[in-house]
């Protein structure tokens, strides 16, 4: 498929989510397939290159997202010539379903992973909960995954009250405790807030040489959805496809967070309830010189009389 090509699979004219379902069915006869997995998932598949990225994600986040409502896994791969298998959740079902469980003991015995030479599962909190859940199905895999749940079995996890709903899910049996699951891959970058207690709590149950901290301070809740907005989400998923993902390419992208105005401005809100006056000061002027917005200048003005009248 050329890149001429991809402007024609586009989900956006769907109306409901009946409608998406019918739309993406017909992409998958050109693309692939488009398979239901029971009643609550669904596989999208784009056969185009000897890279895989496998992508967890949720029809809901699909559909609001933008990019012609098509899955964030196929609009990063298929420019590039790479494959996607995209694993779509009807419903906050954390991927806990026989019928993927199923599926994925089909790829397994098809050797379906062994035609690719390089593979990489990708999710995002729930979706980076599976992305390191299933990865056992492709030993020497890359896996990121973005604020991730190790698992949410109230024996292990009791004291993540987020998701209450899902303790009834069952998170003992296969596929089921995520930082073992993940043992055979290649590399496994998590990527959290360590600010966010819960998630570095989750975060510090992967172990071993392979697992690689990402930590992000003053990320937030959302990785993704705040990698996105500094530019960094679709260059990192990039990378872990190319395999030139290291912690230090990592920190590198990071830093774009520097010239960003809507970082700044959640940084200057939270330095400016901590008294920090020399940061908050710091981040003023980054801030505006980047942005012009009279509220900004005022801010800066008064924090350098500030600094003025302490020195």
């Amino acid at each position: 498929m050329t890149d001429d090509s991809i402007e024609m699979f586009d989900a956006g004219e769907a109306q409901s989510d009946a409608d998406w379902l019918v739309i993406m069915d017909e992409i998958g006869e050109e693309a692939g397939y488009f398979d239901p997995l029971g009643g609550a998932h669904s596989a999208f598949f784009s056969d185009q290159g000897p890279v895989l990225l496998v992508s967890f994600e949720t029809r809901a986040g699909i559909r609001g997202a933008g990019g012609g409502q098509m899955p964030l896994g196929y609009q990063i791969a298929a420019p590039r010539g790479w494959s996607s298998l995209t694993i779509v959740a009807h419903e906050d079902s954390w991927f806990r379903d026989p019928a993927v469980y199923g599926y994925f003991d089909r790829l397994i015995d098809d050797a379906f992973f062994e035609d690719f030479d390089r593979v990489v599962f990708y999710g995002a909190g729930m979706g980076g909960y599976a992305a390191a859940a299933f990865a056992v199905a492709a030993p020497g895999a890359t896996v990121l995954a973005l604020a991730p749940q190790a698992t949410l079995d109230t024996e292990l996890a009791e004291w993540d009250r987020r998701f209450l709903r899902a303790r009834k899910l069952d998170f003992t049996s296969r596929f089921g405790f995520a930082p073992d699951m993940c043992e055979g891959a290649d590399s496994v970058y998590i990527l959290y807030d360590p600010i966010q207690q819960v998630d570095a709590v989750h975060a510090a149950m992967f172990r071993g040489p392979h697992i690689h901290r990402l930590r992000a301070r003053h990320i937030g809740r959302d990785p993704q959805a705040e990698l996105a907005r500094v530019n960094v989400l679709r260059p990192l998923i990039d990378a872990a496809c190319a395999g030139t993902l290291t912690p230090q390419r990592f920190f590198h992208l990071w830093r774009a967070r520097r010239q960003n105005p809507h970082y700044l401005g959640r940084l200057i809100g939270r330095l400016q309830s901590q008294n920090r006056p020399a940061r908050f000061l710091r981040a003023l002027r980054a801030a505006n010189a980047l942005v012009d917005h009279p509220q900004l200048r005022q801010a800066l003005q008064r924090a350098e009389t500030g600094a003025s009248s302490a020195r």
